[in-house]
């Protein structure tokens, strides 16, 4: 999972090499490659406070030293869980019970680190989450395939008890079979996909991570889609001026302002983006907004 948090990780390609791995190098990507004290592998020692506040209170939570590199990645499903939280807090959903089905759009770096969302499982105990991934990245061989979560990111002590089957997720995959934490990939645009989508269950959330709203015209026609559903909807992105920049577009669509406004992401990535062509600090899912 972390050869693409570097510019190394560019010359491997994109998601459809994937069809070249071998089951080992796929193994691996579910492993955190870190020791047991650096990262969250097992069921959390505590029970959840009531809502994190940020990656202090979550390391200390999950009993992880602050200088472990899980951040990292953990930005993606932490962000999310934000989002969520967000949407709650103003009224757009109600109270989390017992599922959350998710419509996810535009992942790419994230389809080659898809073990870290298991950690959702983790700060919503005892709730079946399903995860619709969509995007032009996904590549079409995939499209359709169903990944389920049924345990944490593994470390790489031996011995450790997240090697163990009985440590995988506890009584909501447990009880009916299923994994709590469900993904599912789809080769496309949101509005091209959507009816094949609302086959199933409505999603409780849509969220586009560092979605880049105001660069891409593609957004326009998924933005009036959003906008005619009524489903609450969470975008981030890089820095502050790119979510206004969407804000904005968004506005000219919808007619309205954000019902919850831009603000600075918690749980973003806690590493600069160096190639950036802004002169602004810039980091993955670092602002975040809801209509």
């Amino acid at each position: 999972m972390w050869m693409f948090e570097c510019s190394c990780g560019a010359s491997t390609g994109r998601f459809d090499c994937s069809r070249l791995l071998t089951h080992f190098m796929i193994r691996l990507m579910k492993d955190w490659n870190l020791s047991i004290t650096l990262c969250p592998c097992r069921e959390p020692s505590t029970p959840l406070p009531k809502s994190l506040s940020g990656w202090k209170e979550y390391y200390e939570w999950r009993c992880i030293p602050l200088y472990s590199p899980v951040a990292l990645l953990l930005h993606w499903s932490l962000t999310l869980y934000w989002a969520l939280k967000l949407a709650v807090q103003g009224n757009l959903i109600p109270e989390i019970s017992n599922e959350l089905r998710i419509h996810y759009l535009g992942p790419e770096k994230e389809l080659h680190q898809l073990a870290v969302f298991s950690e959702l499982h983790a700060v919503f105990p005892d709730v079946r989450i399903h995860i619709d991934l969509v995007g032009p990245a996904v590549p079409e061989e995939r499209n359709g395939e169903r990944i389920e979560l049924r345990d944490y990111a593994h470390c790489t002590e031996t011995n450790c008890k997240c090697k163990c089957s009985a440590e995988s997720f506890g009584p909501t995959s447990l009880q009916s079979g299923y994994s709590a934490v469900t993904l599912k990939l789809h080769n496309g645009y949101y509005h091209d996909c959507y009816k094949d989508l609302m086959k199933d269950t409505p999603p409780n959330l849509i969220i586009a991570p560092n979605a880049g709203v105001a660069a891409y015209r593609c957004w326009l026609q998924t933005i009036e889609l959003i906008n005619e559903i009524k489903v609450p909807a969470f975008f981030s992105d890089y820095c502050e001026e790119a979510c206004n920049l969407a804000t904005s577009c968004i506005s000219s669509v919808t007619g309205t302002s954000p019902t919850i406004p831009i603000q600075l992401n918690p749980f973003r990535q806690p590493l600069a983006v160096e190639d950036s062509a802004l002169f602004l600090p810039c980091y993955s899912n670092c602002f975040i907004f809801g209509i």
